[in-house]
């Protein structure tokens, strides 16, 4: 009885994983499991996703962000406000959209144009790529600091270099709100760059060399070899990076509010939302309701990103 008894056991071991015992968790290797779970779960709750459904709840409220009994239900009011009757919100609206515009069609190409050029195996490449990517290891409110120094208008570099340094002729690159958007763009632009050259030069590496080879077989010269065959092949890195320019356009905070607060002729959507959430005229409400909009906003290259990555998992 025992005997056959150990048999259909050892049977149904075999069938449940043939060819590997099977090793049940101990108390142990739960507590362990559920503690490196449990934890980075608990810290995206309390970092992300409690404030941001606090956002969305605040957002229908008037609030003076003192005491929770004066929190009232305000319905849509903030919305309304924010685009009917908020001076600023619209003109950030536009600077993000040229923020955008401006890191596509300048940053975007320039950082392509580096990893194509760091690529050929010149001399000295991986001291290019180091030069180039600094900036990126930097945080863009050091970067700010960096460039006022650059800009400033009495005993900045670019305007002794115009040689109108402590003239009434310098221009006042960060105070002048006709240029200093241009300003910040550009500063802007030395770091995204350099995060887009990494991330070509890493796609490059990756394109199969035999597609090149035989296009040069052809008759294509590097132009042509490049445009139809090595940047269709980077598709999936194209689509990084467009996502990433989107969400940098959306995100850029730290530049214009070291320059100014972000006010003068450098609104930008993440700073008002600061502006009406932190300080003495503090409107949560309002602030909030901007927070939801950029949120909204951020969403959409998200999704596309993921919804190509998926759809491609589909298909494979």
């Amino acid at each position: 009885m025992s005997v056959s008894t150990d048999l259909s056991a050892r049977g149904r071991d075999a069938v449940a994983a043939p060819g590997r015992r099977v090793r049940r968790l101990s108390g142990r290797d739960k507590v362990v499991l559920g503690i490196m779970v449990g934890i980075p779960t608990l810290i995206q709750l309390v970092l992300a996703w409690i404030p941001t459904l606090m956002s969305v709840g605040l957002s229908f409220t008037r609030w003076n962000g003192l005491e929770l009994t004066d929190i009232k239900p305000a319905g849509v009011e903030n919305y309304q406000f924010v685009s009917q009757d908020y001076p600023p919100f619209w003109p950030a609206v536009q600077h993000n959209v040229l923020w955008l515009v401006f890191l596509a069609l300048i940053a975007t190409p320039l950082g392509l144009l580096l990893a194509v050029l760091l690529d050929q195996n010149i001399r000295g490449s991986r001291i290019y790529q180091s030069i180039f990517f600094t900036p990126v290891m930097l945080s863009l409110a050091l970067i700010g600091v960096i460039w006022q120094l650059f800009y400033n208008r009495d005993s900045g570099l670019l305007n002794f270099l115009l040689g109108t340094a402590g003239t009434p002729q310098a221009v006042d690159w960060f105070g002048d709100s006709s240029v200093n958007i241009w300003a910040a763009l550009f500063a802007a632009t030395w770091r995204h760059a350099g995060y887009v050259m990494i991330l070509y030069l890493a796609g490059l590496k990756g394109v199969d060399p035999t597609l090149r080879e035989a296009d040069k077989i052809d008759g294509a010269n590097a132009v042509q070899t490049f445009f139809r065959v090595v940047f269709p092949a980077m598709r999936p890195v194209n689509v990084i990076i467009i996502v990433i320019t989107v969400i940098e356009s959306l995100r850029a905070f730290d530049i214009v509010y070291v320059i100014n607060r972000g006010t003068n002729g450098l609104e930008l959507i993440s700073a008002l939302v600061v502006q009406n959430l932190v300080g003495e005229g503090q409107v949560i409400g309002v602030g909030s309701a901007l927070a939801v909009i950029l949120l909204v906003i951020s969403l959409i290259p998200i999704t596309f990103y993921l919804s190509r990555a998926f759809g491609k998992d589909k298909e494979a």
